[in-house]
This record gives C-alpha cells, structure tokens and sequence, in this order.
C-alpha cells in the first residue's frame, strides 16, 4: 500500500471503529498518543480502543450510530523526508468527545498518531 492508502485505511478504521483495519494501517512501530490513556504501543490498542468503545457506547445509551467516528477538515503535507503528515477535526456522533489529531505515516504505514481534545478549561 501507498503512504496515501495506509492513511485513507486507517481513517475508514475510525470512522466504522474497526480495530482490525487500525492493525493493518499501522505499521510496526506504531504508537498513539492520547492525553487521557498516555502513549499506546500498538500491541496495546486492541486493548485501549475496546475501552474507548464502552466509553462511547455508554455515553451514546444504547443509541445506534451509522459510524463510529467523523473526520473533517483533513489536511495533508509530504514531509522532505517523504513521511506524510495529516491533521484533522474528529468526532463521536452521539458524544461530546471531539478533538484534533496529527497522523504521521511513512511507507510501512501509520507511524503514530498524537490527539488532543476540545473541552473547556475548569471555571
């Protein structure tokens, strides 16, 4: 697969919230990092993505969803060393859950994806 495959691949595994499609773009080194769970080798995201989906199924009470996830506002750079940096808006229909992410991706696949969270800060 191309850099351009593996990123529109591991999009489509957000969006439908399929972690088998996450393992496919990942490549080997893979590593997430979220704010809330720390930085997620991708032996350990089967793991953190199934907590992540009983969080959002319980936020969503039982309501059905056709995706899992809406990404928007993509933008997308070719670094000088090839490596592709995306960013992006994402959010869980149903939930207040929304942030940005920066997506690195080589030839070997997703290298790491770093998230933030859009929340107001404490009163």
């Amino acid at each position: 697969m191309s850099k351009t495959d593996h990123l529109g691949t591991y999009a489509e595994a957000w969006t439908k919230g399929e972690v088998a499609l996450h393992m496919k773009a990942a490549a080997e080194g893979f590593h997430f990092d979220d704010p809330n769970a720390g930085d997620i080798a991708k032996a350990e995201f089967p793991g953190y993505f199934a907590e992540l989906k009983a969080t959002v199924d319980e936020l969503r009470g039982g309501q059905a969803f056709d995706r899992f996830m809406d990404i928007t506002e993509v933008v997308v750079n070719e670094e000088d060393d090839g490596t592709l940096t995306a960013w992006c808006w994402w959010a869980i229909p149903g939930t207040p859950i929304e942030g940005s992410g920066l997506i690195k991706v080589s030839d070997d696949g997703v290298l790491s994806e770093k998230i933030t969270y859009y929340t107001k800060l404490p009163a």
